[in-house]
């Protein structure tokens, strides 16, 4: 069996040196997919920048958890509090009504076509969300209308979404700390231990900029950028005789189903 991995970086229209960074990751790196927050300021410019890296699949980044919401904070009064999103994830796991997250999900994905022109390649979410069974279910219920992919942080979840009829990875490695996650060594190692099957790399690269000062990871993601772009992350990606893919190739794939 193929060894396949989907290179995603999270958080496209975080901030503009963020967008900048992931299109730079792209073109100079193994970037292969992005998605997007585009309940934030600067997705025009975001759009644009993505026009320049046609290559590069998109997908919806949905946020339940930074920012404004889309919709008016009266009609999802159980994600708001004094007009922002609630940053506690666990309380949104347990008190976020279903009806207003399936609401403001769709009023993302509308904004998002409207914006991008297109649907979204795929779904993820912001903080990985989506592992709570409630969000879960109103992303599935989307991801089914547009029939496309949806990120399974690990191999039962793959199985989960793909018994309710969504392409999948067999799983996702990544994350974000103090330090940046993704180094030239760390990745060097984990393409050349890659199990066989479809794996998504998540990363969270970007060029900083003053916007990222309220974020705990900030700097990190220039770190992640330069490992991402390294030659011999490239040359083990070659040698390990690994094929890197986007999210808009898994249907043709017909893999990760």
């Amino acid at each position: 069996m193929a060894r396949l991995l989907i290179v995603n970086a999270d958080d496209f229209n975080l901030t503009e040196g963020v967008s900048r960074g992931i299109v730079t990751g792209h073109r100079q790196g193994i970037i292969t997919s992005t998605t997007a927050l585009v309940n934030l300021p600067g997705l025009v410019r975001s759009v644009e920048l993505a026009r320049q890296a046609p290559g590069l699949a998109v997908g919806l980044h949905v946020n339940l958890a930074l920012g404004r919401p889309l919709l008016p904070s009266e009609a999802v009064p159980s994600l708001v509090a004094h007009g922002q999103f609630i940053r506690d994830r666990e309380r949104l796991a347990q008190a976020g009504a279903p009806a207003e997250i399936r609401s403001e999900i769709a009023a993302q994905l509308e904004r998002f076509q409207e914006a991008f022109g297109r649907p979204p390649t795929h779904l993820d979410s912001h903080y990985h969300l989506h592992r709570h069974p409630r969000v879960l279910d109103a992303v599935v219920e989307t991801a089914l209308r547009l029939a496309v992919p949806v990120r399974a942080l690990d191999p039962i979840m793959a199985r989960c979404l793909r018994a309710r009829g969504i392409a999948a990875p067999d799983r996702a490695e990544g994350d974000v700390g103090p330090a940046a996650y993704w180094t030239a060594a760390r990745l060097t190692a984990f393409v050349r231990a890659l199990p066989e099957g479809l794996s998504e790399l998540v990363t969270h690269p970007g060029h900083w900029d003053s916007a990222l000062e309220v974020s705990s990871y900030a700097r990190q993601r220039e770190e992640e950028l330069a490992a991402l772009c390294d030659p011999e992350v490239r040359e083990a990606v070659a040698s390990a005789g690994v094929r890197l893919v986007s999210y808009a190739d898994l249907a043709a794939l017909g893999a990760g189903r």
